[in-house]
């Protein structure tokens, strides 16, 4: 027997009140926050991928790939000549993307990403030559080289017809560009400023209770719901660094918030949300309109003409609503029961959750996606 659209939904929002509604557990503080000035660069370039079979970019259509390959032909010495248009089918023009990690040194490898900006049917099997990759700043932090690993696959008929996994016209290079320029980290003296991910006083005054208690009063502030400075001592900064970001915190209750993906019908509740008195009717109504023909012909050896009219057939039936009342206080546990006891299914849960906003009975911020 398969399992109804109630029971399905039922089945989910149970799992989600199981894991909203566990005791909040214990979290480090590097899992909460980050050290000012730490953080990734974004680094982008463009480059050339080459050794395609057959399927890179139409150059009548892309005329920038036959534009770059002149321009680094012409730098490898090499000269084609005036008014040549070569009609390239193995090359392709890419955007490469890849973000550098903080405290990255000159000589390291990272991973890159290569994506095709013309309509170059795939990548498989291409190799990208030589290309700068930039800082937001227009500098070049890294150069990027090497054969592509593409997970997508493509083949096409004759006839046009044609069918790709995933996207062939992408892909990447595991460890595909070499670090040239070292990006300037946080500050090594005075204070060290943590930001936390999520705005949060609660978890912000508990930070600070928990780093005064491991290295005395005074050490940490709150400045306001995100940032906390700390003053390290004399020393091993590094070691307290280290020390510092392992100091487990039991983290503020999150606010209570209802998040509705209303195109596909999921619905997320936090064990926080709460609803007070209400009572809800859910029915459905449901109208079907029938077209048909009706044919209207005279009389043999009669005058007239014959003439077809139409006729609509309207009917209409409602299914038995049923009410449902919220106490109140009610829990997610309560609602995700109630609301499951009438058969709602994904889009009325959503209209109902929409509707108890409304009414000023659901305590908690709806969100919709």
């Amino acid at each position: 027997m398969r399992p109804s659209i109630a029971s399905i939904v039922s089945l989910a929002l149970a799992g989600v009140f199981c894991m909203v509604s566990a005791p909040a557990q214990a979290e480090r503080i590097k899992d909460l926050a980050q050290v000012a000035g730490v953080r990734g660069n974004p680094l982008v370039g463009y480059g050339l991928v080459v050794g395609l079979d057959g399927s890179g970019d139409r150059t009548s259509q892309t005329p920038f790939t036959v534009q770059s390959l002149k321009t680094m032909l012409d730098q490898l010495g090499v000269t084609i000549p005036p008014g040549v248009n070569p009609q390239l089918k193995n090359v392709a023009a890419v955007a490469i993307q890849a973000e550098l990690p903080a405290f990255a040194k000159p000589g390291q490898s990272i991973d890159i990403t290569v994506s095709s900006i013309g309509n170059a049917g795939s990548l498989r099997g291409g190799s990208l030559l030589m290309a700068p990759l930039r800082g937001a700043d227009g500098q070049i932090y890294a150069i990027a080289q090497g054969t592509l690993v593409v997970s997508g696959f493509g083949a096409a008929g004759r006839d046009g017809s044609k069918i790709s996994v995933n996207a062939p016209n992408g892909g990447s290079i595991p460890n595909g560009a070499i670090v040239e320029r070292a990006v300037a980290g946080a500050a090594q003296t005075g204070v060290v400023t943590l930001n936390l991910h999520e705005s949060d006083f609660t978890t912000a005054s508990r930070i600070v209770s928990a780093i005064d208690g491991a290295f005395g009063p005074g050490r940490a502030r709150a400045l306001d719901g995100v940032t906390i400075e700390v003053t390290p001592p004399s020393g091993d900064r590094i070691g307290f660094l280290a020390r510092l970001e392992t100091l487990d915190i039991n983290p503020g209750a999150a606010a209570a918030k209802v998040i509705v993906n209303a195109r596909t019908g999921t619905v997320v509740m936090g064990g926080q949300v709460t609803v007070l008195p209400a009572a809800v009717s859910h029915g459905a109504l449901t109208v079907s309109i029938t077209e048909n023909a009706q044919v209207s012909q005279p009389a043999e050896f009669g005058r007239g003409d014959t003439v077809v009219t139409p006729q609509s057939t309207v009917q209409m039936q409602q299914d038995g609503s049923r009410m449902f009342l919220f106490a109140g206080g009610t829990s997610l546990e309560s609602i995700v029961r109630a609301v499951n006891a009438v058969g709602a299914a994904p889009g009325d849960i959503v209209a109902i959750l929409e509707a108890l906003k409304r009414a000023g009975a659901l305590r908690a911020e709806l969100e919709v996606i």
